[in-house]
């Protein structure tokens, strides 16, 4: 036998589920925007261009472009529209953003750690630096609003064989970092089960725009064929679909024009899905259990 991580049973699509989400929906939708902020010096980035010479001038900009535009033309566009956006958020932009967060906030955005700073990684730590680590990101988004964040998803997903067991112990309900299946997926943890809910490996514009060069068309074409492919799965079985976004990407003018076509095509089968939040699918599935395998 092969190693294996052990955080998770083998269970295939084929076992039919008559539960439902809320309103008799079988297809939950959701959508996360990442507003980051990264280390002006060492450390990982996000870069549009490659092999720029220090100091980054060009791609900080551009970077930065989400925090001061992108961010805030996302949320109305989705406010336009009712539907709800959550954050994956950088604590750092607490002190490099003053007041960015808290507009998203009071627009009824959930916060979900997202790390201090998306030049840090998980990867290599300690236990006890990691546990600190997701503890303080936790404390920083309470300290702020008066409510610890229930969701976390790693800075370039990264994690170490403790993070699960980690999460569960600071006081996290549920991660998103995975990308094994369409459904809620029980983890197996230190702690007893710890929640993963679907989140997109391709269907976000990071690994996608600026990973594989695809175009906002193109984008907003994957958006649309998921769409309503796993709408058409659903009839038998309650899954989650989720789009990633960030500020400083889709937030560019041109590629908010596509995916508000992409909204336009999900909300026009509104009545037939649940158009929600993680925070909001973490408390359905705690109230039925059996909507996560």
């Amino acid at each position: 036998m092969l190693s294996s991580h052990n955080r998770y049973p083998y269970t295939p699509i084929t076992a039919a589920n008559p539960r439902c989400w809320p309103n008799g929906a079988r297809l939950a939708v959701y959508f996360v925007m990442g507003v980051e902020e990264y280390n002006f010096g060492p450390g990982l980035t996000e870069n549009l261009m490659s092999g720029m010479a220090y100091p980054d001038y060009a791609n900080t900009s551009w970077r930065d472009y989400g925090n001061r535009v992108g961010a805030l033309r996302l949320q109305q566009r989705f406010a336009e529209h009712e539907v709800p956006l959550s954050v994956l958020l950088n604590t750092a932009v607490y002190d490099h953003a003053p007041g960015l967060v808290e507009q998203l906030s009071a627009a009824g955005c959930e916060l979900i750690g997202h790390g201090l700073s998306n030049s840090d990684s998980l990867a290599g730590r300690a236990r006890e630096d990691e546990r600190q680590y997701l503890a303080s990101v936790s404390q920083r988004i309470q300290q702020a609003t008066g409510k610890a964040p229930l969701g976390w998803s790693s800075p370039w997903l990264s994690q170490t064989e403790n993070t699960v067991d980690l999460l569960a112990e600071t006081g996290y309900g549920y991660v998103l970092d995975l990308g094994m299946d369409d459904r809620p997926v029980w983890l197996n943890s230190s702690h007893g089960r710890f929640l993963h809910i679907p989140y997109a490996l391709e269907l976000n514009d990071s690994s996608t725009i600026i990973g594989r060069q695809a175009s906002a068309s193109d984008f907003r074409q994957m958006i649309t064929d998921q769409f309503d492919e796993l709408l058409n799965a659903a009839s038998d079985q309650p899954l989650v679909m989720s789009v990633v976004i960030h500020s400083f990407i889709s937030g560019q003018p041109f590629r908010l024009r596509q995916l508000t076509q992409a909204l336009q095509h999900i909300c026009a089968q509104r009545e037939q899905i649940w158009l929600t939040t993680p925070d909001q699918i973490y408390h359905s599935v705690q109230a039925d259990p059996g909507l996560a395998v």
